[in-house]
């Protein structure tokens, strides 16, 4: 008879009498990709004829791998056999090299002389090194509250169990609630800015474990919590008071990622700046008013602002006269600066010595008209705050100004400066 007639004789002696004795091992236990493994076979019984063994779940042709006479040691191939398959003479299968295609449900069909059958029944999973996973994402750049995060893990590895880190650490609960049922898909709707950071995705088996790069996320937001800050200390919606010729520095913040654009007006009007502060260098009457700083998000699309009246402090109620420069020089312009004239004036004059001379008058300004004095050369400018520029100063315009201030109410005060011109050379 030969061989292969012998084995259809195995195959159809499957209907005989079918024991429960064999027992199917794996060595190793757990093995991996390219391990040599070997199917041992225990509790065979009595003297043997034949084995057959299957790659599949039921005695069926087509999953035949190899069948094995035992007193010849003649090893015939069968449809399932890939050519890394060898079988002991103890019944036991050799696999060498073994791949993942090769995991799954092996059968040991034996028979003795009489041709009776016994089946033993093992299983194979073979662990594959998991290649580096990926993480791929919808989007890193989302909206709060408006954008819905959506992240894949991608492996080729279709088995291997999946878990996630978010900022190195195991994700959080909340997050593990948008995961897929296989673990492969995260998803997230109406993101949060506490979400933000770097996600990972990990694929593991008993034998290998690969973690994937961190792919980070921004989550823009706001602005919001919009304040004006003086010294570090929040303003907003209050009055600041500034001394006469000092310096004031207003800082615009809020909560808002990206960082927002700044627009600064002044009284409604806007300033040219668009820098998170506002710097006053030299604080008078006319920069009294109310200063709003409006913030505005261009990935949210969102805006807000705030505002603060700044005014000139009580000790600047005290008129007073401040040469600016200083020190002229011949041949240079000097403004006699006025500090704390009256907010309810009527007519102010100007006199070059004592007001009680009106000989000496440069000028005045009653209700905003200019009127030129007897003692007016032409160089000299009046302006409605009471400040008198006068232009290309010489060395006679040395001595005393006197500025006389008249009020609605009719309240006269007079106040007098030096000034001195500094010869050049």
């Amino acid at each position: 008879m030969a061989l292969t007639e012998y084995s259809w004789l195995l195959l159809s002696a499957t209907f005989l009498n079918v024991g429960a004795e064999i027992s199917i091992t794996l060595e190793p236990a757990q093995p991996t990709q390219g391990d040599n493994v070997t199917l041992v076979v225990h509790g065979l019984s009595g003297e043997l004829l034949a084995y057959n063994w299957y790659a599949g779940p039921t005695l069926s042709v087509s999953y035949l791998v190899a069948s094995y006479i035992v007193s010849t040691g003649d090893e015939t191939p069968g449809p399932a056999y890939t050519g890394r398959e060898a079988v002991r003479p103890d019944g036991s299968l050799d696999i060498q090299g073994i791949l993942p295609r090769h995991s799954g449900t092996y059968i040991l069909q034996t028979f003795n002389r009489q041709l009776q059958t016994e089946v033993g029944y093992g299983h194979v999973q073979v662990h594959e090194i998991l290649a580096q996973p990926t993480v791929l994402a919808n989007s890193t750049a989302l909206v709060e509250r408006r954008d819905t995060l959506r992240l894949m893990c991608s492996s080729p590895s279709p088995t291997a169990e999946v878990r996630w880190f978010f900022n190195g650490g195991a994700l959080p609960v909340a997050l593990r609630m948008g995961l897929s049922p296989d673990g492969r898909v995260l998803a997230r709707h109406g993101i949060r800015r506490e979400e933000a950071g770097a996600y990972q995705c990990e694929v593991w088996n008993p034998v290998s474990v690969s973690r994937s790069e961190p792919i980070n996320l921004t989550v823009y937001f706001g602005p919001e919590r919009v304040a004006i800050l003086q010294d570090s200390t929040t303003r907003t919606g209050c009055t600041i008071k500034v001394d006469f010729n000092t310096s004031l520095t207003l800082w615009c913040v809020s909560r808002s990622c990206p960082e927002p654009e700044y627009v600064w007006t002044f009284n409604g009007q806007a300033l040219k700046n668009g820098q998170d502060h506002l710097n006053i260098s030299s604080m008078t009457a006319t920069q009294e008013g109310t200063y709003t700083c409006i913030v505005k998000n261009t990935k949210t699309l969102l805006s807000g602002s705030a505002s603060v009246v700044v005014k000139l402090s009580a000790a600047a109620v005290a008129m007073m006269i401040v040469p600016v420069p200083t020190k002229p020089m011949e041949g240079q312009d000097v403004t006699l600066t006025v500090q704390g004239y009256p907010k309810d004036l009527l007519v102010y004059a100007w006199y070059r010595g004592p007001a009680s001379e009106p000989n000496r008058l440069l000028s005045q300004l009653p209700s905003g008209t200019w009127i030129a004095g007897p003692a007016h050369t032409g160089r000299e400018v009046g302006f409605p705050n009471c400040s008198l520029l006068v232009q290309k100063l010489n060395l006679t315009d040395t001595g005393r100004y006197t500025l006389k201030t008249v009020t609605v109410q009719g309240k006269t005060e007079t106040l007098e400066v030096e000034l001195q011109v500094a010869p050049l050379g």
